[in-house]
């Protein structure tokens, strides 16, 4: 059998590598530009187009909540934490590529000057870019990185993004972090034994472990298989808790409000269904124990549940994390909305909008534990129903 370290680092890791090789930036939304040509109205098609470009030109000088928001919420090749003025607090992270005939290709996302420069024949899109040049917005979105000619257009060559985004290297510092503090704990135990009281960080963490084992794990699953799935259950809620937590600080990356990571969690609680399953959990999936004329209507239906569960723990976990971050920056963006219309109503709303956030803030440190108990214990429960007719066994083993 297993031992639960080996377990516990090998879930990490492959946790780590299904979340980045299912990651892509988030796309944005695009609109159309429409011009005339009709010859009698030259000048004034000029003058249109010319208070049009000042009109544009003075909304990019004003506050815009939604690309505040967005810019927040999505994933980018450069960490961006703040901005004052034309000042921008931001690392640049590496962009990795692999071209079919040009092999890879690594280089800061600095290069770019975000998304106004092309580099080594490869361009970040923006959607002034896909404005400017014409291109399909459904094929080319924001953020995505392309290969380009000369003439800036793009060349349409299957390229793999590898690059080290934003939410890729969260997930590195999250794991991280996880390693550095469940050794520790596992080191203190190894120092001063089991039976000794625990101490500092020990002493936090020894009582959520006993919670999730005795009352998540032991409930669900039965017999001595609770004790084969409790690491990987403990893995599950100590991975999307850190992720949470980091989220809810400033400038942090929205990890698990990303639908590929929430996608890649849930497919591994799909997997450790399917691998605890028997012959019985099949058996009432294609044949339940209901009439003959009523079995061609259930059986599609709990054949369809076997994947909309893990489904549904996506879709849970992705809406609830990213819900509360655009709620808490949209009460923040209402201070410099205000202010645009009168630097008095600005001022005056500020204590208003810091008393929502603080609410929202205890709201969100709230959700984000309870987000990942239920992600755990739905996952063990659907280990557990996966193990139908293991208590009859039980007794033989």
């Amino acid at each position: 059998m297993i031992s639960f370290n080996k377990s516990k680092y090998s879930l990490v890791a492959l946790f780590v590598a299904f979340c980045m090789a299912g990651y892509s930036p988030a796309n944005a939304q695009h609109a159309e530009h429409n011009d005339t040509t009709v010859h009698e109205h030259d000048l004034a098609n000029e003058a249109g187009h010319d208070a049009q470009a000042h009109g544009e030109h003075e909304q990019k000088k004003g506050f815009d909540a939604k690309e505040v928001i967005l810019g927040h919420v999505k994933d980018a090749h450069d960490w961006h934490f703040f901005s004052i003025d034309d000042f921008h607090a931001t690392i640049p992270l590496p962009v990795i590529i692999y071209h079919p005939t040009r092999g890879f290709s690594s280089f800061s996302s600095s290069r770019f000057e975000h998304g106004h420069a092309t580099y080594e024949g490869y361009r970040l899109l923006d959607e002034h870019y896909i404005h400017e040049k014409g291109l399909d917005p459904n094929v080319y979105s924001a953020g995505k990185i392309v290969e380009v000619d000369e003439a800036g257009m793009p060349t349409g060559a299957k390229i793999q993004d590898w690059s080290m985004t934003k939410n890729v290297t969260a997930l590195f510092i999250a794991t991280g972090l996880l390693l550095v503090l469940m050794i520790g704990v596992a080191n203190s135990y190894k120092t001063r034994g089991v039976k000794s009281a625990p101490k500092g960080f020990q002493s936090l963490i020894e009582p959520v472990i006993i919670f999730i084992r005795d009352e998540v794990v032991k409930p669900n699953i039965p017999g001595y298989r609770a004790e084969r799935f409790t690491p990987f259950i403990l893995t599950v809620f100590f991975f999307i808790l850190i992720n949470n937590l980091f989220g809810l600080l400033p400038g942090s990356a929205n990890v698990t409000g990303n639908i590929a990571v929430t996608a890649a969690l849930a497919l591994f609680s799909f997997i450790a269904t399917c691998w605890a399953s028997n012959k019985h959990y099949w058996g009432h999936i294609v044949n339940p124990p209901v009439p003959v004329w009523v079995k061609p209507i259930l059986a599609p239906v709990e054949l369809i549940g076997v994947f909309t569960k893990p489904i549904s723990l996506m879709i849970r976990l992705f809406a609830n994390i990213l819900a509360g971050h655009i709620i808490i920056l949209s009460i923040v963006s209402l201070i410099f909305i205000f202010g645009s219309l009168n630097k008095v109503a600005g001022y005056g709303f500020m204590p208003i909008s810091i008393a929502f956030n603080l609410v929202m803030m205890m709201l969100e440190l709230l959700v984000a534990f309870i987000q990942a108990f239920i992600f755990a214990n739905l996952t063990a429960v659907f280990v557990g129903q996966a193990m139908e007719g293991a208590h009859h066994d039980e007794h033989h083993h």
